[in-house]
């Protein structure tokens, strides 16, 4: 159980529960947000009444091509935030940390630092002669 609590604990899990939980109440937003006001707009521009934005088949069957277009936006919505709200700037983020990493000088080894030192120390012994 301790290993259990602690994989629980540990941040990421909490992180995703968090993540779910937002993405989950964002794309209900924006399927109420087309469904208020896209899905109107479409059956409006589609002839509008009761059978706007719909095609009537034989036996009183309906494609419901409006509702399509309407979670179609509503998907490119979604799709548009996520990219521009976390995709975008966590790219941006990686990259610049990339280039301050890149920027670091190369650290010398150890050999090099005692030959350093070496070359340092016989240097101030000639001077002393």
């Amino acid at each position: 159980m301790k290993g259990f609590r602690d994989f629980l604990l540990r941040g990421n899990v909490i992180e995703l529960a968090v993540a779910v939980v937002v993405g989950s109440a964002f794309a209900a937003l924006v399927k109420q947000f087309a469904d208020s006001f896209i899905y109107p707009l479409v059956k409006l521009f589609s002839g509008g009444g009761i059978r706007g934005g719909q095609i009537v088949l034989p036996k009183g069957v309906t494609m419901d091509w409006a509702a399509f277009v309407n979670a179609l936006i509503a998907f490119l919505i979604t799709a548009a935030v996520t990219y521009f709200v976390f995709v975008l700037p966590t790219q941006k983020l990686l990259e610049r940390r990339k280039k301050e990493e890149a920027v670091e000088p190369a650290k010398p080894s150890e050999a090099e630092l005692l030959a350093e030192i070496r070359d340092l120390l016989r240097d101030r012994q000639m001077e002393r002669r």
